[in-house]
């Protein structure tokens, strides 16, 4: 179950019909899982592939913008969306091994499906987390076919989470954690935009997890966890995938991506150390934005380009925190226990335990029936 099937309700924001980043129009996302065994050892990891548009992003590019809330991670592209705020290509994540085959199988892939239109470089956006713990990450098993196996299965719709795709081996706030989506469909008199996110959840302290913001981590104690020998509670990291259709420039961009920010918080994660907290914002309301091409020339000198007025840019703000927020719990609520190979286990926040937990901290189930 979602947080919402439980009650959960968070902040005033009404969600899409799939509550996904898919409800972002154009949009659309695809994972391929390894969940086997090689050579003696446990491999649970995979890719997730997030495409921007219906068409190819190369020549359908969008506008975007990043921010770094803790650095102890990597994100391949995102110096080109700092300096020219553009998106040319799909987004990817996976472990914190395997960022350099993916970003290869996807410019591979990019030449393979343009062919002769392909330009002349290719700069795809890959971010990771770490998920040594349950996965052999040394290993580097993520292969080029998964990548192709994630682009192939990209779809609109409900967007499968936990385990599966580049959150298959992570943990959150010490729970078994993955990904997790979400998404806030504005008023018509905010503009009537979608905000949609999509997170890999692989940070936190349990201890420090909110709820609604009740400290129900407080009262989930006495579970045991993956790192009471060995390890940091709270190592790891998250990285935030925000997308909307509102017609927003590269720097509104940025400023959309920092909110995700709000939504960690929230949770209570976002001041370890070890965390790479590392966010992307896209934006699809604006067409018809021109890329140079070196095989071809005639680019208009100026583009006509709408953009939200700062007056009016909050409520997409406040989306993008609440979405975030929601889609952490979401990633936690799909989890399920697994045991690494040296015989720790992580345990799933189980609904009745997560209810349990929340009635202890106070939280007034009542109200949100």
């Amino acid at each position: 179950m979602r947080a919402r099937q439980l009650g959960i309700t968070l902040g005033l924001g009404t969600p899409g019909p799939f509550n996904a980043i898919t409800d972002v129009p154009g949009v659309r996302v695809g994972h391929s899982t390894l969940n086997e065994r090689r050579n003696g050892k446990q491999v649970l990891t995979g890719v997730t592939v997030v495409e921007p548009r219906e068409a190819a992003a190369r020549y359908q590019p969008c506008f975007a913008g990043c921010h770094v809330l803790n650095g102890n991670g990597d994100a391949t592209g995102l110096e080109w969306i700092r300096e020219a705020g553009l998106l040319t290509t799909p987004i990817a994540t996976t472990n914190t091994h395997s960022v350099g085959v993916v970003r290869d199988a996807l410019i591979a892939h990019e030449r393979k499906v343009l062919g002769d239109r392909s330009t002349y470089w290719c700069m795809p956006v890959v971010m990771e987390t770490y998920d040594g713990v349950l996965n052999d990450i040394w290993g580097q098993h993520v292969s080029a076919e998964q990548v192709e196996q994630a682009l192939l299965a990209v779809e609109s719709g409900p967007v499968r989470e936990g385990a599966v795709g580049g959150g298959a081996g992570m943990i959150c706030h010490e729970f078994k954690g993955g990904i997790g989506t979400s998404s806030r469909q504005l008023a018509p008199s905010q503009g009537g935009w979608t905000v949609g996110v999509l997170v890999q959840a692989n940070h936190g302290q349990r201890r420090e997890l909110r709820i609604d913001g009740y400290p129900v981590g407080r009262h989930l104690l006495d579970i045991a966890s993956p790192f009471a020998a060995q390890g940091t509670p709270g190592m790891g990291s998250i990285v935030v995938i925000i997308a909307t259709n509102a017609p927003l420039l590269p720097h509104q961009c940025q400023r959309l991506a920092q909110r995700a920010s709000i939504g960690i918080a929230r949770t209570g994660g976002g001041t370890e150390d070890s965390s790479g907290d590392i966010f992307l914002a896209f934006a699809t309301g604006n067409r018809g934005i021109p890329v140079a091409d070196y095989d071809r020339q005639g680019l208009p000198l100026t583009t006509p380009l709408a953009m939200v007025n700062n007056d009016h840019i909050s409520p997409l703000f406040a989306a993008a925190a609440e979405a975030v927020e929601e889609a952490i719990i979401n990633a936690l609520l799909a989890g399920t226990a697994v045991c690494a190979d040296d015989g720790r286990k992580v345990e799933a926040l189980s609904e009745a335990r997560l209810l349990a937990a929340l009635g202890s901290a106070g939280w007034p189930s009542q109200e949100h029936s």
